[in-house]
């Protein structure tokens, strides 16, 4: 009995020892591959054309995720603010709190979640089918380089993307929520705009929801081009990559979302 406890401890150890070490493996070969993205940049900018590309890719095609989604975020958060704004006699305030909630925080968030889910898991899904159809291994027989040709401008498409989307993302959700304040619920106009543009800072707000939008778009833009780049070629590979990328690039949003507000907002109270 001591015999096989001991046995079943030894198995979990290695178990555990070689999952560890597979971790720390993938950890390093992804750290080497955003290394070699990197130093692919002026490539990725030589090649002009297919950065545009990528950006309209990334870009334009989420436009309608992006702005539908947003103009509906700002609505709702018109409709529940005012529900607790109302109950203090701070009606007025609507357009504060629905324009600093959108550019410090649901803004860069929900665009970069949207983005993760409709671009960066195209880019995986193209990447690793690429990579199953051989279309790399092409590349490299013809001496051009697939993260020069193929990784690098999808890259720095997201990144660029990324921050446009945000931007965007903010400005619906602000008419959105316009159109239900003002509009619907009979806001006075002067005082929507008025308290919005006297509470709304441009260095400590807007500043810092672009840095967040830039650090989600590097984030998302790494992870799906890695997982594609490193899917096992077949179909279950393809579509086992494209899941971990929705995943980690949502996961990754999040835990970089607090991380940034925290030193933020020690910035801004010191």
């Amino acid at each position: 009995m001591l015999s096989a406890a001991v046995t079943g401890i030894a198995d979990g150890l290695r178990r555990l020892g070689s999952v560890s070490i597979a971790a720390i493996a993938r950890l390093g070969y992804a750290s080497r591959f955003c290394v070699a993205v990197v130093q692919q940049t002026p490539g990725a900018f030589a090649r002009l054309h297919l950065t545009v590309r990528e950006i309209y890719f990334s870009g334009v095609l989420s436009l309608i995720i992006i702005l539908v989604s947003g103009l509906f975020v700002g609505m709702v958060l018109a409709l529940q603010g005012f529900d607790v704004l109302q109950r203090y006699g701070a009606e007025q305030s609507l357009g504060v709190l629905v324009a600093l909630s959108l550019v410090r925080e649901l803004g860069p968030v929900v665009a970069g979640l949207l983005f993760a889910s409709r671009a960066g898991s195209a880019i995986t899904a193209e990447i690793g089918l690429m990579k199953a159809t051989e279309q790399l291994s092409a590349m490299e027989m013809m001496a051009v380089d697939p993260l020069a040709r193929v990784v690098a401008p999808r890259f720095w498409g997201g990144v660029i993307s990324m921050p446009l989307l945000a931007a965007l993302f903010s400005t619906m959700g602000v008419f959105g929520a316009y159109i239900v304040g003002v509009r619907l619920i009979d806001i006075d106009p002067g005082a929507f705009w008025g308290n919005m543009k006297a509470a709304v800072d441009f260095r400590f707000d807007i500043v810092n929801g672009i840095i967040k939008s830039v650090v989600f778009g590097i984030a998302v833009s790494l992870i799906a081009v890695f997982e594609g780049f490193d899917a096992k070629p077949t179909a279950e590979g393809v579509s086992s990559a494209t899941t971990r990328t929705v995943v980690e690039s949502s996961l990754a949003i999040l835990a970089l979302d607090f991380v940034l507000t925290v030193f933020m907002f020690r910035g801004l109270g010191g």
